[in-house]
Parts: C-alpha cells; sequence; structure tokens
C-alpha cells in the first residue's frame, strides 16, 4: 500500500495533468520552398539503383554544405530510392545541419516531401518523422505531424515520438497536456512503460523532481510496472541536481519493489558524489561494488578519474586508467575525453600521444578536437613527427581533415586547441556505456559537419 506522501505525490502528478490546458491544432505552417523542379529531375536521374550508387548518393548528402542544395539532392534521394529512406541516420544529419544553419523553412520543406510515403511505410517511418522534429526544436511541427497522420500510424509508438519531441524542444508543458489528452481523444494509443519514462525524464529536466517520483505509483495504478530505466532516470535526476539526500527515495522505491540495482544505478551515485567533491566516498563506494557487487563498469571507473582530477590527485587518476584492463574493463569515448586534454595540461605528451594511439587502435571514435590538441602540442613542442603520425593515423580512421590538421601558423592555434578542462563541463558523458552504432564513414560525415 502507498505512503499518504507517495498518494499525495499521484495526486498532484494527476493534477498536473488533468488540469493542463488542451491542446489546440497548431495552425498551419507558412508553405515550405520546394526543391527546383528541374535540379531535383536532374538528381532524380542519379538515383541509387545498386548498394554503390546508394552508398555514392548517400555519401554526396552528407558531404553537401549548401542549405538548398542539401534539400534539393535529398528529396530527390528519397523520392527515388526506398531504401535511401530506410537510412535513419541520413534523416538526422540532414535535419541537424539544416537546423545548425537556422534553416528551419528547410526542414520543413525536407521532412513535408516525406510525408507521402506514410501510407506505404510502417509506423517506424511516421515515429521518425515526428522525432526529427523535435531535433530541430519544433514542437508545433512534430505534434502537427502525429495528428495529420493516418490513423493505422496513431499509436503508442508515435505518441512516444511526440512525447521524446517535446523533451528534445524543451517544451514540457506541452508534454504534460499531450500525455494526458492524447490517450483520452486517441483510444488506440494506450501509453506503455516507454511513455511514462519519458514522463519522468521531461519531469527530471523541468526540474520537477516531486512529480517526477510520482509518476511510479502512477504507472503502478495502471497496471505498468516500472523498470530499470524508471529508476535510473530518477536516479540521475536527484544527483545531477545535487538532491543525494533525496535520492535515497529513489533507492527505498527500488528495495520496496525488490528491483536489484545494476551498475547504471550506482554510476548515478558516483556522479552525484563526485560532483559534490566527495571523492573518498566514491572510493568507498567503487571498492564496494568490485566486493559485493555489481561489478563497476568502465563509467565507474570514469567516474572517479573524473573525481582525482577534480581534486587534483593526477597520480591516482593515471593509476584506474591503467588498471583499468587488469579489472575487466576498457577505456572509452568518455575514458578519453576525460584524461587526453589533461594529460595535455599536465604536460604529459608522452602519455597524451600513448592515448591517440589506443584510441586509433581501438577504433574509439572521439572528437577531433581531443585529438587536434595533442597534435598542436607536440607541434608546439618540436615533435613534428609525432604529429604528422597521429594524423597519418587520423586520416586512416575516416576523421575530417578540416578538423586534424598541423597548424599553418601560430594564429590558428586558437581555433585547432580543444577546450581547456574546466571543473566538471568536459567530465565524463552520462552514456558513454551505450555501443555506437553509426558506421565509420557516417561517422566522419557528422564530423565534418561539425567542422565546415
Amino acid at each position: 500500500m502507498a505512503s499518504p506522501a507517495a498518494f499525495s505525490r499521484t495526486r498532484r502528478l494527476s493534477s498536473t495533468l488533468s488540469s493542463a490546458t488542451p491542446c489546440t491544432k497548431p495552425p498551419k505552417p507558412a508553405h515550405a520552398p520546394k526543391a527546383p523542379a528541374g535540379e531535383a529531375a536532374a538528381e532524380s536521374n542519379e538515383a541509387p539503383q545498386s548498394q554503390g550508387g546508394l552508398s555514392k548518393v548517400l555519401k554526396a548528402v552528407f558531404r553537401q554544405r549548401d542549405p538548398d542544395k542539401l534539400v534539393s539532392q535529398f528529396i530527390a534521394a528519397s523520392t527515388a530510392s526506398p531504401r535511401f529512406r530506410d537510412g535513419h541516420r541520413v534523416y538526422e544529419v540532414t535535419v541537424a545541419r539544416l537546423t545548425s544553419f537556422g534553416r528551419l523553412d528547410a526542414v520543413e520543406a525536407v521532412i513535408d516531401s516525406q510525408k507521402p510515403f506514410l501510407e506505404e511505410s510502417g509506423e517506424g517511418f511516421a515515429a521518425r518523422l515526428v522525432r526529427l522534429y523535435g531535433r530541430a526544436s519544433m514542437p508545433s511541427h512534430a505534434a502537427e505531424t502525429f495528428f495529420s497522420l493516418p490513423p493505422r500510424h496513431k499509436s503508442v509508438m508515435t505518441f512516444n515520438a511526440l512525447l521524446a519531441a517535446y523533451v528534445d524542444a524543451g517544451d514540457f508543458d506541452a508534454l504534460d497536456a499531450a500525455f494526458k489528452q492524447i490517450p483520452d481523444s486517441h483510444p488506440a494509443v494506450v501509453p506503455n512503460v516507454f511513455s511514462y519514462n519519458i514522463l519522468i525524464s521531461a519531469l527530471c529536466q523541468k526540474p520537477d523532481l516531486s512529480a517526477a517520483l510520482g509518476v511510479v505509483p502512477l504507472m503502478e495504478k495502471c497496471g505498468i510496472t516500472p523498470d530499470d530505466v524508471s529508476f535510473n532516470t530518477l536516479l540521475n535526476g536527484f544527483y545531477n541536481h545535487g538532491r543525494l539526500d533525496d535520492a535515497e527515495k529513489v533507492w527505498e522505491m527500488m528495495k520496496e519493489r525488490n528491483v536489484e540495482p545494476d551498475a547504471k544505478c550506482y554510476n548515478a551515485k558516483l556522479r552525484g558524489l563526485v560532483s559534490e567533491g566527495r571523492i573518498e566516498d566514491a572510493i568507498a563506494l567503487v571498492e564496494r561494488m568490485q566486493k559485493d557487487g555489481p561489478k563497476p563498469d568502465t563509467v565507474s571507473y570514469n567516474e572517479l578519474i573524473r573525481g582525482y582530477f577534480k581534486e587534483g590527485r593526477l597520480d591516482d587518476a593515471k593509476k584506474v586508467y591503467h588498471d583499468l584492463v587488469k579489472n575487466e574493463c576498457a577505456p572509452n569515448r568518455g575514458t578519453f575525453h576525460t584524461i587526453v586534454p589533461r594529460f595535455v595540461e599536465a604536460g604529459d605528451l608522452d602519455l597524451a600521444v600513448r592515448c591517440c594511439h589506443e584510441i586509433f587502435s581501438r577504433k574509439c571514435k572521439v572528437d577531433c578536437k581531443v585529438l587536434q590538441g595533442v597534435v598542436t602540442a607536440l607541434v608546439a613542442a618540436s615533435r613534428m613527427e609525432e604529429a604528422k603520425r597521429i594524423i597519418e593515423l587520423g586520416r586512416m580512421n575516416y576523421y575530417p581533415r578540416k578538423g586534424l590538421r598541423i597548424p599553418r601558423r601560430a594564429e590558428e592555434d586558437k581555433d585547432l586547441k580543444m577546450p581547456p578542462p574546466t571543473g566538471l563541463g568536459s567530465g565524463v558523458e552520462a552514456e558513454t556505456d551505450r555501443e555506437d552504432s553509426v558506421s565509420n564513414e557516417e561517422w566522419c560525415e557528422e564530423e565534418e559537419s561539425k567542422t565546415a
């Protein structure tokens, strides 16, 4: 039976959702520019008919820097090839690039051009179009796209895509309203555990941590069992906002429900301890995990490394890094993003160079600025051959030329150096334990977009 406090939180959350202002369908956006017919037709003639042809077209789209040409190439390729439309990444990169150019009209043109394919596509394609508007911070367009979907595509999957779009755009009030109103007006849309987890994430980011905590009993009232993502999201929400004492409520909820915490749960706690400067408590927690489980993973050790650096304990940080393999872990992107800038800052170029070679040997994809910082420092130290070797290996591993090169003159240094580590700003990424599913070529194109 829920405690009075939990019941109060549930009523509060229910009240929040029930009292939300009803969604009004946004006015139809202004007509977006279409690609010139002649140009689109010319591109269509180069439509991919084979795997090699598709790869060529994808590469051309990824490398296009002119927003208008990018729109016309994308529309022509997607119109000519259903296989092109199967590629999630090209959609994401295209929308991200157009958004970075401030061309929301072009984003609308690209997504609108895909709507004629909805009838012949699955709900996953429909969900993608809704979510893309969130990536561009265009939540009203995401809502309009959802409401205009064919009836068979108005499902919990596309509903979740709309919720995620609201989170991407930071429109948490609209998410609250949609969560209450859409299931009421669309009987086929029944929120599932993923829906509630998105709601928890939104409330944590808002931040309304009490309401986020209240989602758990609300889920259970609706017959849905919270999963590990539900509790991990709550833990990260409390620890990321410095609410370490209140985070114990989440641990109690897990204990009451016999939920076994995994390494990600403890990583959230480690992140909170390190952020508060409680390095000794973080060390003790890792030691307890080593003894009693769950076994620490790479992210656990990354947090410990970050804590040591924050305290200026360079040698201790180095030891944790060197012991990763002994502890049956491998350094990842988060590890190198944390240690390499600090080794350069400390003047330990030998270790920074070894890290670069390990990055290449492990096929670990890092931001160009991490490697460029080492190259720039080597050039300044008159270690030109080592700098050239890192660049050569970078080329072999698909790093873009514009992002990794020998500085031609001293004035360029400021553009090529990595940002100096400051406090927690360059700390370990929150989700470094997820596998990168992007191919080297596609990742290279995304990196190039940052340096264009």
